[in-house]
C-alpha cells in the first residue's frame, strides 16, 4: 500500500512559488523566518520524508547534473535498496536519471531517486556505489502510482510529503496520489501571469482537468508569525 500523501506548499496569496518575486512582509520579519515557519510547520506532519522533482534537487546535491544516458529498449529492473539506517527519505522524481549525487543523504535524510527503466546499467552502479537507493516508474519513469507502491512497500512508509514545483505537484495531482494539502500563504502578492504556480499540470487538452472526481474538506486553518496563514485540507475522492 502507498503512503499518505501530504502536499506542503507556501506561496503567495496569488499561489506564486518564486519567492523573490513576492511582496514584502508587513513587518520586519524577513523570509528566512518564513522559511523556520515552513519547516517548523512539515514537522507537525508526522511523516517519513519528502518527495521533489530533478529540477529541486539539483539545488541541494553536489554532484553536477549531467545528460542521461537511456537505452531505446525497455529492459527490467529491479528496485535497490542503500543502507537507509532507519532515516527519513529525500525522494526525487528523475525519469531520465540526469542527477549524480556522490553521498547517500541530504541532511539527515536518506537519498532515494525514482527512475524510468530505461536508464543505463553504468548510472544505475553509480547510484549503489554512492549507496543512493532507487526504483522504477514504467519504462519513461511517469508511473508514480507503481513508485508510491513500492516506497511504501519496501520502505515501510506511511505518510509523504509532497514538497514539489508545480509540475511534480501536478503529475502527482493527475495521478490521484494526493491525500491531504498543507498549505502556507505568505502574506504578499506576484501577480504576474505564467509565474510557476502550485499545481502547474502540462496538460495536452485545454479541456482537461487534473483534479476531477476531487474536492477539498477543510480540516483546520491557524494563523501563524509573520502573518502567514496555515491551512490544511482533505482530498476526498467523490462517488
Amino acid at each position: 500500500m502507498r503512503p499518505k500523501i501530504i502536499c506542503h506548499m507556501i506561496g503567495s496569496i496569488d499561489g506564486r512559488l518564486i519567492s523573490n518575486r513576492w511582496t514584502p512582509l508587513p513587518d520586519s520579519a524577513g523570509k528566512n523566518k518564513v522559511l523556520e515557519i515552513y519547516e517548523e510547520s512539515a514537522a507537525k506532519l508526522g511523516a517519513q520524508g519528502w518527495i521533489v522533482g530533478r529540477k529541486t534537487m539539483a539545488d541541494m546535491v553536489r554532484g553536477a547534473e549531467h545528460a542521461a544516458k537511456t537505452s531505446s529498449q525497455a529492459t527490467a529492473r529491479t528496485s535497490h535498496m542503500g543502507n537507509r539506517q532507519q532515516r527519513n527519505l529525500a525522494i526525487t522524481i528523475d525519469p531520465s536519471g540526469k542527477l549524480h549525487y556522490g553521498v547517500d543523504h541530504i541532511g539527515k535524510e536518506h537519498l532515494v531517486t525514482v527512475l524510468g527503466s530505461r536508464v543505463s546499467e553504468d548510472y544505475l552502479a553509480e547510484l549503489r556505489a554512492d549507496g543512493v537507493s532507487y526504483l522504477f516508474a514504467g519504462d519513461d519513469g511517469h508511473d508514480l502510482a507503481t513508485a508510491m507502491d513500492c516506497i511504501g512497500a519496501d520502505f515501510q512508509t506511511e505518510c509523504l510529503l509532497l514538497e514539489g514545483g508545480g509540475t511534480i505537484n501536478g503529475a502527482f495531482l493527475k495521478a490521484d496520489l494526493i491525500d491531504e494539502i498543507s498549505l502556507l500563504v505568505y502574506p504578499g502578492i506576484d501577480g504576474l501571469a505564467g509565474i510557476p504556480s502550485i499545481f502547474d499540470y502540462q496538460g495536452q487538452d485545454a479541456n482537461e482537468r487534473p483534479a476531477s472526481g476531487r474536492r477539498l474538506r477543510l480540516m483546520s486553518v491557524e494563523t501563524l508569525e509573520a502573518e502567514v496563514v496555515w491551512m490544511r485540507y482533505r482530498v476526498e475522492r467523490q462517488q
